[in-house]
Order: structure tokens, then sequence, then C-alpha cells
């Protein structure tokens, strides 16, 4: 079963997403954060981990190894269904491992994002223990953005976690509705995505015909609204 995360930091959004059973938790960045409005990062961190019970990711920011973790200690303090998310590398390219490691033996749940391949999963995975929860985000959206094929490092990365019960890999930067279908025939075990596409996850099910007869009303309406002739 692939759970649905809603990638979303808008207060109004999360609490009409919260209603939803399909929605099973929500992750924020901080791009998300400054896109919601948020002036004061904790405080309307707070705010959204209070207005639903769901489990949330709320990001560190700082971008050196000590300060990543200070600042993921201090989020786990926020609330019981907060977890840490951090970045695999930070903007020089170095691999997080200490934070990783520092973190994961002080029993705080992970969201480890901005993944790209089945190696830096193979790394994540020698700093972890097998009882603490741990969540690998996979940018699928942003590698085919570039012409790369996902799918393989999925695959990959779903097969070497096997043994860790408590990592499960999710599917990120989704880009249509289908992905959900995809990153479910892999088996991943989250794929989050920005409320439009959750919406029209909820719609699937229309048959070919149905396709075809929508399309061709929506034409057909233009049309009279465009008022042509020929």
């Amino acid at each position: 079963m692939t759970k649905i995360f809603c990638d979303i930091a808008d207060i109004s959004i999360i609490k009409k997403f919260d209603k939803k059973t399909i929605v099973k938790g929500f992750t924020t960045n901080p791009s998300l954060m400054r896109k919601a409005g948020a002036k004061d990062y904790t405080k309307y961190s707070k705010l959204i981990l209070k207005t639903t019970s769901k489990p949330v990711s709320c990001e560190v920011f700082a971008d050196d190894a000590k300060q990543m973790i200070l600042q993921g200690n201090k989020i786990n303090k926020w609330a019981k269904n907060v977890i840490v998310k951090i970045p695999v590398t930070n903007s020089k390219g170095k691999f997080m491992g200490e934070v990783i490691q520092s973190l994961n033996k002080k029993r705080i749940k992970l969201n480890i994002t901005a993944v790209y391949n089945s190696r830096q999963t193979e790394q994540i995975l020698k700093k972890i223990d097998k009882k603490t929860k741990v969540i690998i985000s996979i940018f699928a959206g942003r590698m085919a953005d570039v012409g790369k094929d996902p799918i393989p490092q999925f695959k990959k990365s779903i097969m070497i976690s096997k043994k860790f019960k408590n990592v499960e890999i999710l599917w990120a930067s989704t880009r249509e509705p289908y992905n959900f279908l995809q990153a479910k025939e892999l088996g991943c075990h989250i794929i989050t995505a920005p409320p439009s596409v959750i919406e029209k996850i909820e719609s699937f099910g229309k048959s070919f015909r149905e396709l075809t007869t929508d399309t061709v009303k929506g034409f057909l309406t233009d049309t009279k609204k465009s008022k042509f002739n020929l």
C-alpha cells in the first residue's frame, strides 16, 4: 500500500486536506514555507503541527553539519507528529552522514530529502539503525525534468533497503497523477504530491469513452463561447 502525503505548507489547505482519508501525512520545505507567507519559521511550523495529528516533515535550513544537528534536535521537540527533514548533502555536495547518524542515534524520526540515486540510499543505510523511522525521499520529477529515468534508482533503493523494516522509500517531486500508479507498482511506501495532483488521483476510474466524450464536450463548449463560424 502506497501512502499519499500532501506537499504543502499553506495552513488553510492543510486543514482541508487533513479531512481527506486518502491523505496520510504532510511534507513541507523552506520554499513551501516562504510561499505560504511564513515569517517566523518555528511559530508557523508549530501551527501546522497543531493543525493536524498526521505526520508532518519539517526541514532544517542550516548548511553545515553542526547547525543541522542543532536545528534537528530543536525541531524534534516541537511535537510528537513531527519528522525532521534533512538534505542528503549540503549546498557544496558534502554527504551529511554525520547529521544522519547523530540524529538517528537519538531515535529522531528522519525524512532524508533531495536524494537522486541508489548510491546515496546506500550511504544513508550505512549511517542508520534498524529501529528508528527513516524516510528516504527520491526526487523522481526533477530527475525526469533533465532527461534521467528515475525508475532504476527506485528499484535499486527499494531492493537494498528491504532489510530495514524502519525505512520507507518516498516518491518525491511528483509531476502528474499517473506517478501514483508508478510508485505503487514499484512498491514505494509513500508518494508526496501537491493538492492539485491529489484531487486528480481521487477522480481515478473514468473509462476511455468518458474521457473522449468529456474532451469533445469541452471543445464544443469553448467553440460556442467563442461563437466560431466557418
